[in-house]
């Protein structure tokens, strides 16, 4: 399905917290999603792993349980809601691709309900806290955007925010949106004396991918203080402060730090064009002297 021309579009990003039973967490969020979508949002997005609490806290052979298939019961409960509504939805899932091959994807769905496409997170950190290494396999269907009703979007999933290269190659398919479903808190402990910067850090460099790149950028974060049954220590503290960054990095929106809120942006999709070309960043590349990003180091 071909995009409308560019125009006005509303974007919903759900800002929620997560429980521990993972049914409930869909069915709350599904709510929202309706609620979104009545308050006039027509592309929606989730948080990371919005169907469980942030279980990479820990590493646990039993939390695999948590992953389901794609398409499975999740998705086809998805494409109800965005054919109901006639919305576009992004979503962040745990798949379970085969035995002991897990991904942490992001699936499209567009309005008429038709599962475009997934985006499988390309970055896995491994950090205190943050053990994603040992359940996710790192994506394989490379960066992508896909053409929906109300525009083209691109997304990429929490740890990727950080690499321009990603949003790069994104936008370079023609992605006039980015989306970042997203799980990143503070470490209790560490909150008085890093918290700011750490938060500070993480919306200027996406906010700078927008400005690079001329795009929109939408972040979805959750809330929320989880600590985990049998994972010792002060769990993780989440940031929420979901925003929306215009085509020249200007904040258009954000969320609150620690509730539960549903952000309704309208944004201009011409907007997109102006800006490329006046900030005219994609014509004057020099691919020509871009080979060595693709090694690990240059010595």
């Amino acid at each position: 399905m071909k995009p409308k021309p560019a125009g006005k579009v509303s974007l919903g990003l759900i800002q929620s917290a997560a429980g521990a039973d993972p049914a409930a967490n869909l069915k709350k969020t599904l709510g929202l999603m309706e609620t979104a979508a009545r308050q006039g949002a027509q592309i929606i997005c989730t948080q990371e792993l919005f169907r469980s609490q942030y279980f990479c806290q820990s590493e646990d052979h039993a939390r695999f349980a948590l992953a389901e298939a794609i398409p499975g019961p999740t998705t086809e409960a998805l494409r109800k809601i965005a054919r109901k509504h006639r919305v576009v939805m992004v979503a962040s899932l745990f798949e379970k691709r085969a035995a002991g091959l897990y991904h942490n994807t992001a699936v499209v769905i567009d309005a008429d309900g038709t599962l475009l496409g997934r985006y499988r997170k390309m970055h896995i950190p491994d950090d205190p806290l943050f053990y994603e290494k040992f359940y996710f396999t790192p994506g394989d269907l490379g960066f992508k955007a896909w053409n929906t009703r109300y525009g083209k979007i691109g997304v990429l999933v929490c740890w990727d925010q950080w690499y321009p290269e990603a949003a790069r190659l994104t936008a370079l398919q023609g992605a006039q949106i980015l989306f970042y479903p997203t799980a990143i808190g503070w470490h209790p402990g560490e909150k008085a004396e890093y918290g700011e910067r750490q938060h500070a850090a993480w919306e200027i460099i996406q906010r700078g991918h927008a400005v690079a790149n001329g795009c929109y950028v939408a972040a979805v974060n959750r809330v929320g203080h989880e600590t985990l049954p049998g994972v010792g220590g002060a769990g993780l503290e989440f940031w929420g402060q979901s925003f929306v960054a215009g085509t020249s990095g200007e904040i258009l929106a954000r969320a609150t730090v620690d509730r539960e809120e549903i952000l309704i942006v309208p944004v201009d999709l011409a907007k997109v064009e102006t800006t490329r070309t006046h900030w005219p960043f994609l014509r004057d590349r020099r691919i020509d002297a871009y080979a060595p990003l693709t090694q690990r180091y240059v010595d």
